[in-house]
């Protein structure tokens, strides 16, 4: 529904430019009130997400969890964590077999800033949520972003890179069945293998977080 009035705005923007600015702040405002209403319920699936301008500048308005509707100007903002343990080694995960996208790859944590989430709170989140571990007070931090853009299909992001060194034992990962097979405390070498098979996601993008 919010996409099509969306995109049917955006088609009658230069009939009345005014009247469009106004009608799309009324919509923008509606789904926020929507999105917050949604999360006092408790219901996950009422996802938005803000929407980040070429200058990683939020711009006030949010877009509905994949619902693509993004001029080519336009973002949304993802996080991954890596997660380095003192002896070198790091926390993988294997994705389940039900994901339309990459199933049984393996991958580090990480997911989509939530609207009105800063890029660290989506990642100590998101870490969180996938292996149990808590990373508020780990060393390390943001290391780089990088963005993709797919002009035409409303879908260009941002990936913020984060890099935590945690003293942690197996014992203390909790991963989701929902969203992982498994998970493997890796060496670098086993995780260039897994990219070389082809089934590491995101590897080539992020590769220097391994070295």
């Amino acid at each position: 529904m919010r996409t099509k009035l969306s995109c049917f705005l955006f088609t009658k923007k230069n009939i009345f430019e005014d009247d469009f600015v106004n009608a799309l702040y009324i919509l923008e405002l509606f789904f926020i009130f929507e999105y917050t209403l949604s999360i006092y319920n408790g219901d996950r699936e009422m996802e938005y997400w803000d929407i980040y301008d070429k200058n990683k500048q939020k711009t006030g308005r949010v877009m509905k969890r994949n619902d693509w509707c993004l001029k080519d100007d336009e973002y949304h903002l993802s996080v991954l964590g890596v997660i380095q343990r003192p002896d070198g080694k790091f926390l993988i995960t294997q994705r389940v077999m039900s994901k339309h996208w990459a199933p049984g790859w393996w991958e580090v944590a990480g997911g989509a800033c939530m609207a009105g989430e800063e890029s660290k709170e989506a990642v100590i989140r998101e870490v969180k949520e996938e292996t149990g571990l808590d990373v508020t007070n780990a060393e390390g931090g943001f290391v780089f972003s990088y963005h993709r853009e797919n002009p035409g299909e409303g879908d260009n992001y941002f990936v913020d890179i984060y890099k935590f060194i945690l003293d942690f034992d197996e014992k203390d990962v909790k991963i989701r069945e929902d969203e992982a097979l498994a998970f493997k405390i890796a060496t670098v070498e086993e995780i260039q293998a897994f990219a070389k098979e082809g089934i590491f996601l995101h590897y080539d993008s992020i590769k220097q977080v391994f070295e």
